[in-house]
C-alpha cells in the first residue's frame, strides 16, 4: 500500500529544500490560507521604467504590418524619386538607402531585443506564479482528500455502530 504524503512531505518533495519546523509552517500558511496569484501584467505595468516603455511602444509599432506596408512604400517612393526626380541626391545602388537602413536596423535590434528580454522576465514570473498555483491547489485538494477519508471512516464507524445496535433489538 502506498503512503499518502503531508503536505509538508510534498512541500519538501516539490522544492527541494531542507526548511526549518518555523519555515515549513509558514510556507503552508502562505500556500494555503493567503491568496498567492498575482497579475503579472499589473505589476509590470507598476514597475516598468520609461525605457522600457518605450521599447515595448517601437516593437508593437516596428512589428506590425502598417510599419511594413508603410516602410515598403517609403522605399519604393525613395527608389522612383531617386531614378526618375532627384537623379544626383542617391542614384542606383543607392548608398544613402542602405545607410539609412543599416541605421534603422542597427537601432531598432537592440531596441526589440530590450522589449523581448522584459516579456521573457514576464513568462517567467507568469510561470512561477503558475507553479505556486498550482503547489497551493494540490496542498488544498490533498486537504480535502483526507478530510474526505476522515468522513468515510466516520460514516462507517456509525453505520457500524447503528448496524450492532439494530441487530442487539432483534
Amino acid at each position: 500500500m502506498k503512503k499518502t504524503l503531508t503536505k509538508k512531505e510534498i512541500v519538501n518533495m516539490l522544492l527541494n529544500q531542507n526548511l526549518e519546523v518555523e519555515d515549513e509552517e509558514e510556507l503552508l500558511d502562505l500556500l494555503v490560507d493567503q491568496p498567492i496569484a498575482i497579475d503579472v501584467d499589473k505589476t509590470d505595468k507598476e514597475t516598468s521604467t520609461f525605457g522600457a516603455k518605450v521599447s515595448d511602444k517601437i516593437t508593437s509599432i516596428a512589428g506590425s504590418w502598417p510599419f511594413i506596408i508603410t516602410f515598403m512604400v517609403f522605399l519604393g517612393i525613395w527608389i522612383a524619386l531617386n531614378i526618375f526626380v532627384f537623379k544626383n541626391v542617391d542614384p542606383y545602388p543607392f548608398i544613402l538607402l542602405n545607410l539609412l537602413l543599416s541605421c534603422l536596423a542597427a537601432l531598432q535590434a537592440p531596441i526589440i531585443m530590450m522589449s523581448q528580454n522584459r516579456s521573457a522576465k514576464k513568462d517567467s514570473l507568469r510561470g512561477a506564479n503558475d507553479y505556486k498555483t498550482d503547489l497551493k491547489s494540490e496542498l488544498i485538494l490533498e486537504e480535502l482528500h483526507d478530510k474526505i477519508v476522515k468522513l468515510i471512516e466516520n460514516q462507517n464507524k456509525i453505520l457500524k455502530i447503528l448496524d450492532e445496535e439494530k441487530n442487539k433489538n432483534n
